[in-house]
């Protein structure tokens, strides 16, 4: 359920008795709606004709101010023209204060309790504390307080009375929000284009470079497959006694003449003769 979505609802039978009201019986009305449990809007009771014919009579002038001062103004705005206005009651003096809390919520999210207890002519944070654990029960606002940096987090507040003359503000603000809003949206829709390009443009490189490093590996394999199964690329030498052809064949080969005697191919050959030497006998005398 909304937050304050019966407080209509309850203003309800004031504005059936206030019909036919006239004078006190409509000051009196004031009085007590303003008094009333769970009365919170009244914009409603400046439509009835007794109640408007309040703002023009000397007399009765003060309730009809009483009226606006629930219905538009704060607790604040009571202190500087107390005055003019009748003594609140008890039930009165709490309730301005919890739709003053609601004033203060539309200018700002979080309130600090020295400001809150400021503009309500509170002493005491506990004081305060018990005044909006109050209002939340009410329906009047959501939030959270928070002890530890003594502020109240304001999330959602019920809405108030819009005061004659203020409706066009109320549009010119809104007009210039959407106008804002709009602006920001279209430059998220640029940022985000821009980086859907980016990223596009970052895919393609990393795939291209994915492409070449797999068209290296692949190019490096098949070099190996054909290369020989050497790798100095030297063919082997041919053992002692062999030859190898041109096709990789080998044949024997004999060896040079004048090789060792003991050598396996020299087994039936016979050594060369040692020179003789002259036998030669000299002469005596």
């Amino acid at each position: 359920m909304d937050l304050g979505s019966n407080f209509a609802a309850k203003l309800e039978q004031y504005l059936l008795m206030g019909k036919s009201m006239r004078g006190a019986a409509a000051a009196k009305l004031i009085q007590s709606a303003t008094s009333a449990p769970g009365v919170f809007v009244f914009g409603e009771l400046f439509d009835l004709p007794g109640i408007r014919n309040l703002e023009k009579d000397e007399q009765y002038s003060q309730s009809y101010a009483l009226l606006q001062l629930f219905a538009y103004k704060t607790y604040q705005d009571y202190l500087e023209n107390k005055d003019q206005l009748p003594i609140l009651n008890e039930a009165q003096t709490i309730k301005l204060k919890h739709l003053s809390i609601v004033s203060m919520a539309t200018e700002r999210r979080i309130l600090p309790y020295p400001l809150l207890m400021s503009r309500l002519a509170m002493s005491t944070i506990r004081e305060l504390e018990d005044l909006i654990i109050d209002a939340i029960y009410l329906d009047i606002l959501r939030g959270k307080l928070d002890q530890k940096e003594s502020q109240l987090e304001v999330e959602y507040t019920m809405g108030r009375d819009l005061e004659p003359g203020k409706v066009e503000a109320m549009l010119s603000a809104l007009k210039n929000w959407a106008s804002t809003t709009s602006a920001v949206l279209a430059t998220l829709d640029s940022q985000i284009s821009s980086l859907s390009s980016q990223n596009a443009f970052n895919k393609k490189q990393k795939d291209d470079y994915e492409a070449h490093v797999q068209q290296l590996i692949k190019e490096v394999g098949e070099k190996k497959e054909s290369a020989p199964a050497y790798s100095s690329g030297k063919k082997p030498l041919a053992s002692h006694g062999q030859a190898t052809t041109g096709t990789g064949d080998r044949m024997d080969v004999d060896e040079p003449e004048g090789s060792a005697a003991g050598g396996p191919k020299g087994k039936n050959r016979k050594a060369p003769q040692a020179e003789t030497k002259s036998s030669r006998k000299r002469n005596r005398f």
